[in-house]
Parts: C-alpha cells; structure tokens; sequence
C-alpha cells in the first residue's frame, strides 16, 4: 500500500533508539521528511547515521536536547521549519516506565513520572498546533501510551496512570480539532523488546519470570518489535488513514482482556 506520505514532514520525538528510531525508519521508507530527536547526542547521532543513507540525507534533520522543555521544543520547531518549511505530523514518543512498585509513591515520584509521561507530550502538541492548523490538509498527532493505561498490571501505578490521562487527552483533543482536520491517535504497545531497553534488563536479572509471564500472560507468547508497532505509527501518520482519529490502538499480542 502506497501511504501516500512522499515529502510529507514528520516530527518524530525520541527516535534515537527503539519504537521512535523504527517510526522514523518506515516513515523515511514511505518518502516522507523526518526529524529526529533525542536527549542523548550520541545515540542520537548513531540513528542519524544510519537513516540518512545517500538517497535519504536530505530528508532528515536531527535535533537533540531535552523536549520535555518549551525552549527546547520552539528551537526544535523552528529548526523543522527552516528545513522543511512545514510540519505535517507529530509522533510524541516520549516517557518512561522506570519507578517503584506498590502503593507507597511519593508525590515527588507522582510529579516525576507525569512530566515525563503526560506533560512533556501536552507541550510537544501545544506547541506544534500552529503549524498543522497552518497547513490546508491539516496534519496528525499520534502519542505513545502503552496497555498499562487501560488494563491492571504490576507497573508503577503513577506510569499507569500518567498513560491513561495521555489516552483520554487524546480522545477529547481529537473531538477538539476534528473539524479542524487535524487527527489525534494513540497506540498502547505491549511487551517491545529492543536492545538497551527495559526488557533486555528484565531478561538480564529475571529471565525466567519474563519467560514464564510471555508463555502465560501473552497469547503469541513473545515480545513484540518495534517494526511492527512503526508500521501501524506508519499508516495512522498518512493520508491513508484519514478517517482515524481519536482511537487507541492496541498492539499487544492479545495480552490485554480489556473490551
């Protein structure tokens, strides 16, 4: 299927590694222009590498720095305009699910995990709102939540809930600038695996329950890729899926038993 996403401008946040380096991948594979981001340069300019093959440098742009900050975000933003002149999607693939378990959290760590995981994305959109209403094809914004926002499971309780008002954000955005042709989506990954990432940990300290929880929790009993959940990122970012907006897509392998 042709996405239709040729010269099409995607600003991907957090692509330096894992699902966002792979979002940036397929969009680049769809001719679309990416910029990627990430706090850490090095990894950053590792992804930049290897994107920005001969046929493909011109549509890449590469911003690091920390874009849970508004001067960050505006530097970021205008350096996408400089380039590309326009900016035609949002992929906000920002957080993380590191904390402690029970109930006991400080305020401290509730304030942590919600700037990391809800704030820094309501920034990303408010800043970038200008520039999709701009366009006279509108744009889209999808975010990066995960199953924890709509299914009970052992995750820190502040991540699961900082998932679930990121869900419901985009749900109401969504009703918001529907007329205003601009669309809003979320995708709920399950278990992604990719090196550096906190199941290479798990596997690393606790292989057999990770086992054990994939062969009894999850009905294809493996993890899943940051390929596939890039390819359905892919499609909801393209004129292809305009009529989707305001949906949470779950790509779990059928471990969720949430209706």
């Amino acid at each position: 299927m042709d996405l239709r996403l040729d010269n099409q401008v995607a600003f991907v946040a957090g692509s330096s590694r894992g699902i966002g380096k792979a979002i940036a991948a397929a969009l680049l594979a769809e001719g679309a222009c990416v910029v990627l981001t990430g706090r850490d340069e090095a990894s950053l300019q590792s992804a930049e590498e290897e994107l920005a093959t001969a046929d493909r440098r011109q549509r890449v742009l590469a911003v690091a720095g920390d874009f849970a900050d508004t001067a960050t975000i505006a530097r970021a933003y205008e350096a996408t305009i400089a380039k590309f002149g326009r900016i035609d999607a949002l992929v906000a693939n920002l957080g993380t699910g590191s904390g402690k378990p029970g109930w006991e959290q400080s305020a401290e760590e509730w304030e942590r995990l919600f700037e990391m995981n809800f704030f820094a994305s309501t920034r990303l959109t408010q800043a970038v709102l200008p520039y999709l209403l701009a366009n006279a094809n509108g744009g889209s914004i999808l975010y990066m939540s995960s199953i924890v926002a709509i299914e009970a499971t052992a995750a820190p309780l502040p991540y699961s809930a900082a998932k679930a008002a990121l869900v419901n954000y985009s749900k109401n955005l969504a009703r918001m600038l529907g007329p205003k042709k601009v669309r809003v989506n979320t995708i709920a990954p399950g278990n992604i695996f990719f090196a550096g990432g906190s199941w290479e940990r798990h596997l690393n300290t606790r292989r057999e329950a990770v086992e054990a929880m994939l062969q009894t929790e999850v009905p294809e009993q493996r993890f899943g890729t940051p390929e596939e959940i890039a390819s359905l990122a892919a499609y909801l970012c393209s004129p292809q899926a305009a009529f989707a907006t305001g949906g949470c897509y779950v790509m779990d392998g059928g471990q969720t038993r949430s209706v």
